[in-house]
């Protein structure tokens, strides 16, 4: 014997299943019977004679026998689908010709319309639809009144669909797939339409909303137009049919207090809108110029969204005319979803909100702008592991250093946490701070290595210090566990640089080594974090593979003179990441060496005497005549005088001077004096202390930096109006 069964999981218009017309009220899990008011089944089909059983007759401890024999056979359960459904056509037919027909004329009075009222078993189905042998329910012992199911069998139905549904719900993440989920789960099974509105802004948390309780529609879901007649709840007839519920519906709507909306959202409770006031609550939501047609009878069920502290919107459940009307049970129903969708969407608010602290963590602990140091042009990206996991270890930095130079730092503190991001700022500051100090890398790494021991027993990281001199063309690197950069040759060839890998921080006790190689015009250095090359599908020295013939071939495009544009290589170096390959949030740094030529560098030694600062003047005027910049020779010749005149007051040892011509003109002097000079303003009885008041009013910019062997003082002048 075949059999059918109801599906425990919703469907949506989307997918419709074969032979299903969603547009059919006996679609539905929540099936009701012919006569209006009664409640419905989808019986299990046989041959004909035969007397028909409920559904789920066979699996339920509570059901009644369809058949006095004893020893009938209980048919094993189908797989869960919808029930394929007779011809739309032929059902229509039906009902016009009288055989099967409600008494309303607006479906067949069958729960089975493909057999006629005169049809074999047609007498029946109709007299054993769900009624025990002798006519009596054998919990209370009264007669059942004809046509109507057993209450265990529909409340069994309305459990399995409230589960299927409240689990679509829990599986979304976000508040656009809660409220897609509470969407999908009831259209078309539990109504045939559905508007969402939510509270505009939503409150997060224990935040207390300020302004007046305000309803956006943030989403409806409905059966395609297509499927509707004119029968179906829709707007009034227009030129063209609109798609959405959307375009006539009120979008956005003010609850004021003791209005009739306002006292149905307190009540909390789903409340059916054929009284007066949930009426009136109705038409408040929906907006007076809305021209959607809302059914008569218990078809609307108007569901207020409560959150764990207060109402956060509320969901509008209806059903067509020709659909049997809501039971009161739908209520519990609709009370289930509405609870679910509320919980749900409270806590996708909160986790959105934290996401956006540990978003806003990560951004405000990277750089924001990278600097633009004399010789090398410096590009980064970050991405983060992923969106359930944004918060991470990894970063970058470039930090100009005395002489034009210029550290380049990326580092990795393991695990994806706020405290991995809370103990990469902290690295980075300490990073920072001693770069300032002016120290060789691998003493950078040590001070670092402690750092990450005062902070916890715990704290691991990586992280690789190179330090970039554009007028000897060289850099030193220094590694801590750290995978090794790799260098792109002007000519297109790439190279792993060969660097001691070195323990990670916080191991304690062990030394770094520092190794000083070429920096050729031209080329490009790439400075990555672990998670770009290294994933589930792939080792990590596969991936530095990887990444160097990427380079190699991505430099061939623009050819062996032209070196490929910096951002444009970071794009194409993340392209190489396929769908599993985002395990670890990724930092990248690339810098192109550019260089200063020597003829572009004029550097002296000067001993610390009087005659200094002349010739300090002497010296400059000469370069900037070489270099064809005499209109700057006045302003120069004395901002060099007035530093140089402070150096000589009190240093010991010789003085120097280096001038670097690039788009602007850099003097830069030295001497073993570790005291930054400070800019004050001079009194009128004051014989000294406006020299540095004079560079700050003529240069273009000034600084000092304190080096391990003394200070180097700064200014630089535009070497173009």
């Amino acid at each position: 014997m075949d059999s059918t069964r109801v599906t425990e999981q919703p469907t949506s218009f989307e997918r419709p299943q074969p032979g299903a017309d969603p547009a059919d009220a006996r679609g539905a899990l929540l099936r009701t019977p012919a006569a209006p008011g009664a409640a419905a089944l989808p019986l299990q089909s046989g041959p004909a004679g035969d007397v028909p059983r409920p559904a789920a007759a066979a699996g339920s401890e509570h059901s009644q026998p369809a058949s006095a024999e004893p020893d009938a056979h209980r048919p094993r359960p189908a797989p869960e689908g919808i029930p394929a459904q007779p011809d739309a056509a032929a059902r229509v037919a039906g009902s016009r010709s009288g055989d099967g027909g409600a008494p309303d004329g607006s479906g067949p009075a069958d729960a089975d319309a493909s057999h006629p009222a005169g049809g074999p078993g047609g007498q029946e189905r109709r007299a054993g639809r769900g009624t025990p042998p002798g006519g009596q329910e054998r919990r209370t012992g009264k007669g059942l009144p004809p046509g109507r199911t057993l209450p265990m069998r529909r409340d069994g139905d309305r459990l399995r669909f409230v589960g299927a549904a409240t689990r679509r719900i829990a599986r979304g993440l976000d508040l656009d797939e809660i409220v897609l989920g509470l969407c999908r789960a009831t259209v078309p099974t539990f109504s045939d339409a559905i508007l969402v509105y939510l509270r505009e802004p939503l409150p997060v948390g224990d935040e207390r909303p300020a302004g007046p309780l305000v309803l956006r529609l943030r989403r409806t879901d409905r059966i395609p137009a297509e499927r509707d007649n004119e029968l179906g709840f829709m707007p009034a007839p227009v030129p063209e049919q609109p798609a959405e519920l959307s375009a006539v519906t009120n979008e956005l709507c003010e609850v004021r207090p003791g209005s009739a909306l306002g006292e149905v959202l307190r009540g909390v409770r789903p409340v059916f809108t054929d009284t007066a006031a949930a009426h009136l609550a109705l038409m408040e939501l929906l907006g007076e110029d809305s021209e959607l047609v809302v059914p008569d009878g218990q078809r609307t069920i108007l569901a207020p969204l409560r959150g764990r502290r207060r109402v956060i919107g509320a969901a509008l459940f209806l059903r067509r005319p020709e659909r049997h009307a809501f039971q009161p049970d739908d209520l519990l129903v609709a009370a289930q979803l509405a609870t679910h969708s509320a919980l749900g969407i409270d806590k996708a608010v909160l986790y959105g909100r934290e996401a956006y602290i540990a978003d806003e963590l990560q951004r405000t602990m990277l750089p924001e702008t990278l600097p633009r140091p004399t010789g090398v042009r410096l590009a980064s990206r970050y991405l983060p592991a992923a969106e359930t996991a944004r918060v991470g270890g990894d970063w970058y930095d470039a930090i100009p250093l005395p002489g034009s130079r210029v550290a380049l730092v990326v580092g990795d503190v393991m695990g994806h946490s706020m405290t991995s991001a809370a103990i990469m700022g902290q690295l980075r500051t300490t990073a920072q701070t001693l770069a300032g100090l002016d120290l060789p890398p691998q003493e950078v790494l040590h001070h670092l290595d402690e750092q990450a021991q005062r902070l916890g027993s715990d704290r691991m990281a990586t992280c690789l210090y190179a330090v970039y001199d554009p007028v000897a063309h060289r850099i030193t690197i220094a590694n801590a566990g750290h995978p090794p950069p790799v260098l792109l040759h002007l000519g297109g060839r790439s190279e792993v640089l060969r660097v001691p890998p070195g323990a990670p921080i916080g191991v304690g006790g062990v030394d770094f080594e520092a190794v000083e190689l070429d920096a050729p015009a031209g080329a490009t250095l790439l400075l990555y974090t672990d998670g770009l090359v290294e994933s589930r599908l792939r080792d990590v020295w596969t991936g530095i593979e990887q990444l160097r013939e990427k380079l190699q071939a991505t430099a061939q495009l623009t050819g062996p003179d032209h070196p490929p544009p910096l951002e444009a290589l970071c794009d194409e170096v993340l392209d190489m990441l396929g769908p599993g390959d985002r395990d670890d949030d990724i930092a990248l740094l690339a810098a192109r060496f550019d260089g200063i030529a020597p003829s572009d560098v004029a550097y002296w030694t000067l001993d610390p005497e009087v005659a200094a600062p002349g010739q300090a003047r002497r010296l400059a005027r000469r370069a900037l005549s070489r270099w064809d910049l005499e209109e700057l020779t006045d302003s120069v010749e004395l901002l060099i005088s007035e530093v140089v005149t402070n150096a000589v007051r009190y240093a010991s040892r010789p003085v120097t001077l280096r001038l670097l011509r690039t788009d602007v003109l850099r003097c830069e002097v030295g001497d073993d004096v570790p005291q930054l000079p400070r800019l004050r303003q001079a009194r009128a009885t004051d014989e000294g202390g406006r020299g540095l008041y004079l560079v700050n009013k003529l240069a273009r910019r000034w600084g000092a930096t304190r080096l391990s062997t003394g200070k180097v003082v700064w200014f630089e002048v535009a070497t173009r109006p």
